[in-house]
């Protein structure tokens, strides 16, 4: 039996938007906020200037979904202020301003599980949930994240005894290999075993030179990872997956 140290947190906001990055006239918004969104979160909060490696496992769940409006900037590079058709001025640039809609969840509850490659690094993470150097987001810069309690746990990977289920009406993004050896199941009143939708998320990047030395073009290649977010999730008796010291199941990728 295998077992490392987790950092749990329980989250609360009202309304959030975790935006889909193909989204533009309606912004839409994942129904959890997917790894890159939480990993930039954690390395703020713990003022990290480069990625550390860690698995992060995130469920939850949301009441509803609303639209509202915001207000929206758009310009195009070198095109020169048009009196008309532009609507500010800078520098001699014009700049269109309008109005577009965001898709919100309200009454969000998420459960994380953070997971570091360097163990040592535990009680950092837990400090800097518990007294932030500044009130922390999750989402945009305005979708402040109410932390509700902040735990070490035991992470052990063990063989199940008997049948678990996820509680409190919980979603959760699961990774497809969980799903492939049967560790995970899900199901529905419909009765099919792997039901949900399928996602591919960001979880960390790199920066790739795609020019040369002399004139670099510097991009973000981003780490993706297969998920199915579904609700209604349990594990078998006799799979072998990763739960902490509460019987609370961990998706950890």
């Amino acid at each position: 039996m295998n077992i490392m140290k987790a950092v749990r947190v329980k989250i609360e906001q009202e309304l959030v938007n975790y935006k889909v990055p193909t989204s533009f006239q309606l912004k839409e918004t994942y129904p959890l906020p997917p790894y890159s969104t939480v990993i930039g979160m954690i390395h703020s909060l713990c003022g990290y200037q480069e990625y550390n490696k860690m698995k992060i496992s995130i469920q939850g769940k949301y009441h509803s979904k609303v639209n509202d409006l915001y207000t929206r900037y758009e310009f195009k590079p070198g095109m020169k202020f048009e009196d008309g058709r532009h609507q500010l001025e800078v520098d001699g640039f014009g700049i269109c301003r309008g109005v577009a809609t965001v898709e919100l969840l309200t009454e969000v509850e998420l459960l994380i599980h953070i997971i570091p490659e360097e163990q040592t690094k535990i009680e950092e993470i837990k400090q800097a949930f518990i007294c932030p150097k500044e009130f922390p987001s999750l989402g945009r810069r305005e979708d402040i994240a109410i932390i509700k309690e902040v735990k070490v746990v035991d992470v052990i990977e063990k063989e199940l005894e008997e049948d678990i289920e996820l509680t409190d009406n919980y979603t959760a993004y699961v990774p497809i290999s969980m799903i492939e050896k049967e560790d995970i199941i899900l199901s529905g009143e419909t009765g099919l075993k792997t039901r949900g939708t399928r996602y591919k998320l960001n979880k960390n990047y790199e920066l790739v030179n795609h020019g040369t030395n002399k004139s670099p073009k510097i991009f973000r290649e981003w780490n993706k990872v297969d998920v199915i977010y579904s609700s209604k999730i349990g594990a078998p008796e006799d799979a072998r997956i990763m739960i902490d010291n509460e019987e609370k199941i961990i998706f950890a990728i």
